[in-house]
This record gives structure tokens, sequence and C-alpha cells, in this order.
């Protein structure tokens, strides 16, 4: 009998088959057959019957009303587990690595915590040079920079005068709005455009580019941003930093999609 170091049969346990049964459904394969099972693990049609109703009657499996098993009730349990374990930032740190890595700039991830916008999570590329200092629970204006106007663009228009009315907004530079209906205005601009561009709003020598993140539900939960010093973005590198992060945010939003 052959073993794993830790003392584990290498193939044909209890265990093995049945892992063997479950992974042999498919987007093209949602049902299967006791014939089927027989084939995969090459043994007779009454054996493989044994492992189904095994798993029958673990609810793993559930005869399908026109014929064969499909996946049951306990497998969507563990699947809704399994997405309960994926925080934001683990499904969006690779898309930001390879972002950041593909511009050689800061690319950051945001969110809306009650009235105040968060950075929760930053990737720099492995090649940049220049490196700017956005860390990690960083609160970000809520008035000024592609970021925070993409998390506020989605919102109802009520609540996004509210939290723009909740306190005094402050200016940082001769391009930063404080004006809350010349702030409106641009939010709706935001929106048409799905992304935001912002150019010395915060700090006079930055460039910032947003994008929405959709949750499940079609809200948004994130703005995905790259920044970068102005110098570094003549006229036409804007438009390869606006197609690259509208699509890496496109990319976030489906895998989210999938796990939510």
């Amino acid at each position: 009998m052959t073993t794993f170091p830790g003392g584990y049969r290498e193939r044909n346990s209890t265990a093995d088959r049945t892992l063997t049964i479950l992974g042999m459904f498919s987007d093209n394969r949602l049902h299967i057959s006791a014939g089927d099972v027989a084939d995969a693990l090459d043994c007779a049609r009454s054996t493989a019957y044994r492992y189904l109703q095994t798993l029958v009657s673990t609810s793993f499996l559930e005869e399908a009303p026109g014929g064969g098993f499909r996946l049951g009730i306990r497998v969507m349990e563990l699947a809704r587990l399994a997405r309960r374990s994926f925080s934001l930032t683990e499904i969006a740190l690779p898309v930001m690595r390879a972002l950041a890595d593909e511009l050689g700039e800061t690319v950051l991830l945001t969110r809306l915590v009650d009235n105040a916008v968060i950075c929760i999570e930053r990737c720099e590329g492995s090649s940049q040079l220049i490196r700017l200092s956005y860390e990690r629970g960083t609160c970000l204006p809520i008035n000024a920079g592609a970021s925070a106007l993409v998390l506020l663009a989605w919102l109802h228009e009520t609540q996004a005068r509210d939290l723009l009315a909740g306190e005094p907004l402050q200016c940082f530079t001769e391009s930063t709005l404080v004006d809350i209906e010349s702030l409106m205005n641009r939010l709706s601009e935001i929106r048409t455009d799905s992304f935001s561009v912002s150019v010395a709003e915060v700090d006079p020598d930055v460039i910032g580019v947003a994008a929405p993140v959709f949750g499940d539900d079609g809200s948004v939960v994130a703005a995905l941003s790259v920044v970068t010093m102005r110098r570094r973005v003549p006229s036409q590198r804007l438009d390869e930093l606006v197609s690259a992060i509208s699509a890496a945010s496109n990319k976030l939003s489906r895998q989210i999609s999938v796990v939510s």
C-alpha cells in the first residue's frame, strides 16, 4: 500500500472517492448518474450507488427530479461559509498587485466607512521609483480626490448631500471643490463616465484616477484607484491609466460577485 509521509493512503480511500464524486460536477455537468460514478471510480455500479447514497444521506447530494444526482443543500451551506471567509482585501490584493506592477504606480483600495473615506489597502509596483505616503487606515478627505468622489457618486443624492453637509469641507488647493452644488454636479459627471480623475485636488503635485467596485447587489462597495505624481502623467498617458483602472475595477467587481 502506497502512503504519504504522514501515513495517509494515496488512493482509493472513502475520502478520495467522495472527493472524486463531488469533483465530477461542473458548469457543463450539473447532474451525474451511478454509471458515471462507476466509470470515474472504476468500480461496480452497486459500489458507486452506495457512495452516492451516503452523500445523499448527509445532504451533500440529492436525487434530481429527472433522474440522477445533483449537489445538495450541504454544499450550498459550505459555499456560503467559504464566501464569508474571504475579505474584500483578500479578493482585491491580486488584482491590485497586478495593476501596480503593470503601471509602476501606487494602487489604493478605499471604502466609505460611516462618514469617512478610509484607505483599507495599498500596493506599489515592483519597479516603482516614486512612493507616495498613503497608508492603510488613512482617513481621506470626503470632498476631494478621485477615490472619495467615486464613493459618493453612486450614493442616493440625499445621502451624498448629507455627508457633504455633515462637516466643514476642507480646501486643500485652488482645484478643491467645497461648494456642495458644484460637487453634486461633479458626482453626476463621474456616474456618466464611470470613473473619476482628480488633478491637484488634495496635493498640487498629485493626480488620481479611480473607478467603482460594485458588489453583488449593484452597490459600490469600494473604489480602486491609482495615484501618482502629475509629471508622470502626460496627456497621452491619462487614457492608459483610465483604461487600466476601469478594467481592473470591472475584474474585481466580477470576482466579488462570484463570492458574494
